[in-house]
Parts: structure tokens; sequence; C-alpha cells
């Protein structure tokens, strides 16, 4: 079929600035695409890595097929303890969002599950940064304003 093109290392700030654009644009997959050339030349670009895991999970409430493991193999590439608990937390609390938009099955956990990464992330945090603090708030006031409570487990007896 086709080869990709390589791009040449000295393009790698204008192409995540261009991906960034597109990323404020709502157009996550031509971001996405982007990021993928530059991590193919420079797989530890911590800019890119966190980036395509945004522009990926930007597209969850968008019916496209991005699963989790896919964006994991991301977040296991970040080279900080912090980042990778607050991005994972970002992953789950999309998740939540795009479940909420489509009925609200399984959202309350999947916040729950972003709020646990938040606060991991939270207790490690550089000196001065509360972005997990405010995203954790964030799921809190999703979780009280829609009214979401756990999913009734089934029971495994007859009755």
């Amino acid at each position: 079929m086709f080869e990709l093109k390589k791009l040449h290392t000295d393009a790698i700030p204008a192409a995540l600035e261009k991906a960034n654009r597109y990323r404020l644009l709502n157009e996550p997959g031509a971001a996405e695409s982007i990021y993928l050339d530059v991590l193919e030349i420079d797989p530890d670009n911590q800019e890119a890595l966190k980036n395509i895991i945004l522009a990926m999970s930007d597209r969850f409430d968008k019916d496209y097929a991005i699963g989790d493991a896919r964006i994991s193999e991301y977040i296991l590439r970040l080279k900080d303890d912090y980042q990778r608990s607050y991005y994972t937390g970002i992953m789950y609390e999309r998740r939540g969002k795009a479940a909420l938009k489509k009925g609200g099955v399984g959202a309350y956990e999947l916040f729950r599950q972003a709020m646990d990464c938040f606060q991991t992330a939270e207790a490690m945090r550089p000196a001065g940064n509360d972005e997990a603090i405010l995203r954790w708030n964030g799921c809190v006031r999703i979780i009280t304003r829609n009214n979401l409570a756990p999913r009734d487990e089934p029971s495994d007896f007859l009755e």
C-alpha cells in the first residue's frame, strides 16, 4: 500500500503547535495523526504523549472506537508518576462524560475511578499545582448535579 513519510526532527515544534490547534478546533482525529507522526520519530516526546491521550479521549463521545487499552499504552510511556495518574483520571472522567451523554449507564463508576486517580495524583503533585483537585471537584459536581449513584449489583442468589 502506502508508506508513511517521516517528519524531520526540526519540524516537531511546528507539528505539535499545529496538532494543538486541531484539538482546539475540535478535530481530534487530525491532531492524533500529527501526534503519531511526532511519536514515530521521537517516541518519548512527553508533550506529544500527553496530547495524544487528550486527542484520543476527546473522541469518546463521538462514537469513534477508541479503546482504553490504546490510550493506556501512551499513559504508560509518560515518565512522571503524577502525570500517569492525572491523565488516567482524565481518561476515566471523559469516558464518564461520554457514558452520561448516552444515558448514564456506568457513569458513576467511571467518575469514581477518575476521582481515585486524581486523588492519587494530588498526593504527589508538584508544589502549586492543583489541577488534580480541580478535576476531582469537577467530577463531584457532575455526580451531584446528575444524581448519579452506583449501579445495583445483581444478586447471585435466586429468590
